[in-house]
């Protein structure tokens, strides 16, 4: 009842507020868009995870930043105490992050892309290309847009189907991590609506609070509505290398090789290759077929191997060979003999390669099933005693998809930022570690897709004896957000009380209540 009521006064105050003149920025109610209030908003309670389904009693579709700051402006200063807001992009989360029970969803998709390429040298650009673009903006639709001008973002994540705003909100990361940082690393503007309805541009010299929070700080503490991203040359092609291992050591001495080149070399991610479907959810975008035949069983006991992938980039206007580089590695490494596949593809089809992946889960509907993922950020103090913990809680026989394992650098992400990394400050090498698993429903029904979430839970829990931390993170309690933080708890909490004292913005986190920040503490 409360939720119907608010969007009836609200419609009522965008509409008064169109036809008064001193509102600068509202030229008619359309410019806004109403706030849709529906019985049945099944759409917005659906992500990509499908473990957590909730329903919000209303939908806004945006058409600019303005009708945002409306919205929590108006929330920030009602008697609405129960109402809460999430942002929701392309609803990739997993674990229903961009969800509001019982209160509104902000589809973002619903503002223009407003795309625009400056290239160093003109006026606008001092000295730095970069693109803004819209917070619901796809990282697709910015890849072809500034592809037109030869140019690119420097860092990106293995699926380009994602909203700007949304991995911002949580990092963004890939195998260009290790090089260029995070995606977070990579911003030079935001603007930004807080939960106090506040429409601010921010930047590292600009509201750099409200600027560091917002990045990688899962939508607690504002909304973003444009992201200003840095820019680079972009390739015309890349080599695109797999190299094959059957002993863990090995295969982790040749990525901390791989990542000690970032003059040579653009990309490293790996594999660990646990089963034959595993194998085969990887290579399906690679085109050119693997003369691989690993023998998952060797008297009697499992065994596993492991995969490196790497990337040079092949700009045209570079007086550099990437066969002269790809072979001068290859002569270094130490993968199994024969093991190594080299191919040429073009710079789009290499970072879209995720997309193809896609295409063929979805041609057998297994696209679009439950996705009971964890992702961890381990220390490399600590990362085989996590490998040796991970492999002793998944069964080979019925893991369904790929386990990603590569290294990234400390000294890559910013402090200020949001994004908890492990605690072992001396641990240059942090690893990114991902079971990104499938439930397939008509092979693991509900009680199945349960065991597999409980089985996260043990391997996050014994993990934090290594330091490890988890990226996109998922806690069911209060207890359990405050342990991931640690020390970075009282400020993560004062830039809530400053920037959402009410607690309104993505309540699908699970990290603070509604009215748990007292206004009187800011």
């Amino acid at each position: 009842m409360e939720i119907a009521l608010f969007c009836a006064r609200i419609n009522i105050l965008i509409l008064l507020l169109a036809l008064c003149s001193p509102c600068k920025f509202i030229q008619s109610p359309m410019d806004l868009g109403p706030l849709n209030f529906r019985q049945n908003a099944n759409t917005a309670s659906i992500d990509f995870g499908r473990i957590h389904f909730n329903s919000p009693s209303a939908v806004l579709r945006p058409k600019s930043p303005q009708a945002i700051s409306l919205l929590l402006s108006f929330l920030s200063g009602s008697s609405f105490s129960k109402i809460t807001v999430a942002a929701r992009g392309a609803a990739h989360s997993i674990y229903g992050q961009a969800q509001a029970l019982d209160g509104i969803v902000i589809e973002m998709d619903a503002l223009p892309s407003n795309i625009q390429v400056h290239r160093k040298g003109e006026r606008e650009a001092d000295g730095v290309s970069y693109a803004d673009a819209s917070g619901g903006a796809l990282w697709v639709e910015l890849l072809e847009e500034s592809l037109k001008h030869g140019l690119a973002p420097r860092s990106w994540t293995d699926y380009l189907y994602l909203s700007i705003g949304g991995t911002l909100s949580i990092g963004g990361i890939s195998g260009q991590t290790f090089k260029y940082g995070p995606q977070i690393s990579n911003v030079l503007q935001l603007d930004v609506v807080t939960g106090k309805g506040e429409a601010i541009t921010c930047s590292p010299s600009k509201s750099s609070e409200l600027f560091y929070s917002v990045l990688g700080g899962l939508g607690q503490f504002g909304i973003i509505t444009r992201a200003r991203i840095l820019l680079q040359e972009a390739p015309e092609k890349v080599k695109w290398v797999r190299a094959f291992y059957d002993d863990f050591h090995t295969f982790a001495k040749d990525q901390d090789l791989l990542i000690s080149t970032p003059d040579l070399v653009d990309y490293v991610e790996g594999f660990i290759v646990i089963n034959e479907q595993s194998l085969k959810s990887f290579s399906t975008a690679f085109p050119a077929h693997l003369h691989f035949t690993p023998k998952f069983q060797s008297d009697g006991r499992s065994k596993v191997y492991y995969c490196i992938e790497y990337a040079v980039h092949d700009h045209s206007s570079k007086d550099i060979s990437t066969e002269q580089v790809v072979l001068e590695l290859s002569r270094q490494m130490r993968h199994l003999p024969s093991q190594v596949y080299i191919v040429e593809v073009s710079y789009y089809d290499f970072l879209n390669r995720v997309r193809m992946e896609e295409m063929s889960l979805r041609s057998v509907g297994l696209w679009e099933v439950p996705h009971p993922w964890l992702n961890m950020f381990v220390p490399k103090s600590g990362i085989n005693e996590f490998v040796g913990l991970l492999l002793e809680n998944i069964s080979a026989e019925e893991f369904e998809g790929p386990v990603l394992i590569y290294p990234l650098l400390r000294d890559k992400w910013d402090a200020n930022a949001s994004v908890v990394l492990p605690d072992a400050a001396d641990d240059q090498v942090i690893y990114i570690v991902g079971m990104l698993r499938s439930a397939n429903p008509a092979s693991c029904p509900a009680a199945c897709l349960q065991s597999l979430l409980q089985t996260n839970n043990r391997i996050a829990g014994a993990a934090s004896a290594v330091g490890a931390k988890q990226y996109i993170p998922h806690h069911s309690s209060p207890a359990g957000w405050s342990e991931h933080f640690g020390r970075q708890w009282a400020r993560f909490s004062a830039r809530k009380a400053r920037f959402d004292p009410l607690g309104i913005l993505a309540p699908g986190q699970g990290i603070f209540s509604r009215r748990s920040i007292s206004i009187s503490s800011l």
